[in-house]
């Protein structure tokens, strides 16, 4: 593998996730998904998020966030998706709840 091969890298993603991108609107879900895939060749392409949500990372869909953290070199774990207004609130419940 030369300098310029891209890096394989393994997206994880909740099931709860899985079952919302299944269920959004067609053009939605296209976007989310080519969203994920962008996501997998540029992991640092997300803006880092800060105070207690320290350490991930949030990719802009329209009005849609994907936020995710970056595991290791070859894994990124999606953590939430869904609508701006509702989505860091929900992160920050789900972070909690996976802490304790």
């Amino acid at each position: 593998m030369t300098s310029q091969d891209p890096i394989r890298r393994k997206l994880r993603v909740p099931d709860a996730v899985v079952a919302l991108i299944r269920g959004c609107h067609p053009q939605l879900k296209r976007k989310t998904r080519a969203g994920l895939h962008y996501i997998m060749t540029e992991p640092e392409s997300g803006r880092s998020l800060k105070d207690e949500l320290e350490g991930l990372k949030s990719y802009r869909i329209s009005r849609f966030r994907i936020v995710y953290r970056i595991s290791s070199k070859r894994t990124i774990d999606i953590v939430a998706v869904g609508p701006r207004k509702f989505i860091y609130e929900e992160t920050y419940r789900i972070i909690r709840k996976e802490a304790s």
